[in-house]
């Protein structure tokens, strides 16, 4: 990517971003002239990342998104390094298991709210605490259409998504006005981490999507980089969903 002349004078946050819908969003801020930090549990993943959207305005934090500690030194070394943080992007995410409810591991349904909710919560408290408490911003968290319909075989995921909907409706109405928080439901992006959903039959997924295609991660970049806009600065509380119109075939007829 070719890297902005000027710099914005905004910091971002994506967590989850070594690759991706993360990577993607990452992506489009840095664009935009955004210094950025990002996070992932893979180190050597994140470096990469990090090279490839440019080292001298993106920095990256390795470690897991559900531990407090890893949390609280993200927010740190963000404002250690940029000395302020305007957006954050919750954006990291787990789903490892398919299969019926009925027969759903609890531990594993623990560990999924821990992933994309409980961290997510933790982040938006340390940014709150941070910077955004004083000086304003704004949050995106990234839910999924599993969050508003039922899921089924991913229903853990779905419950936690129904959930992140819902702590951004919180979030919003406690950290209003200087802080606007929304949500991003989308629904199948080509990703590593939605292959399962198409691989091998993508033409066939594709063709149920009205728009005649699945996402891809800028598709989710752009409608971050919107809600983090001056051109969004009258929307709080939403969940935008962004499906390719798969939605409008649930309709009568």
């Amino acid at each position: 990517m070719t890297a902005p002349t000027e710099l914005s004078g905004r910091v971002a946050l994506v967590t989850g971003a070594s690759r991706g819908i993360g990577y993607g969003i990452a992506e489009a801020f840095v664009a935009r002239g955004d210094r950025v930090c990002i996070t992932g549990r893979n180190e050597e993943a994140l470096k990469e990342a990090v090279e490839k959207l440019g080292g001298d305005r993106v920095i990256g934090v390795a470690g897991k998104a559900h531990d407090e500690t890893h949390q609280a030194v993200a927010v740190e070394r963000t404002m250690e390094a940029f000395g302020r943080v305007d957006f954050l992007v919750n954006n990291a995410g787990t789903n490892p298991v398919f299969g019926p409810i009925a027969d759903l591991d609890l531990n594993v349904a623990r560990k999924v709210f821990e992933t994309n909710v409980v961290s997510a919560l933790g982040f938006a408290q340390h940014t709150w605490k941070a910077w955004q408490g004083d000086h304003g911003g704004a949050i995106v968290n990234i839910a999924s259409v599993a969050g508003v319909s039922a899921s089924p075989f991913i229903g853990a995921y779905g419950i936690s998504k129904a959930a992140m909907i819902n702590l951004t409706l919180q979030l919003a109405h406690e950290f209003a006005p200087g802080v606007r928080v929304n949500a991003i439901a989308p629904a199948v992006v080509k990703t590593r981490f939605a292959q399962a959903l198409y691989e091998g039959r993508e033409v066939e997924a594709a063709a149920a999507y009205p728009l005649g295609r699945l996402g891809v991660p800028s598709d989710i970049g752009g409608a971050a980089a919107f809600l983090t806009s001056d051109q969004s600065d009258w929307i709080t509380g939403q969940t935008l969903v962004v499906d390719g119109g798969i939605f409008l075939n649930a309709g009568v007829g």
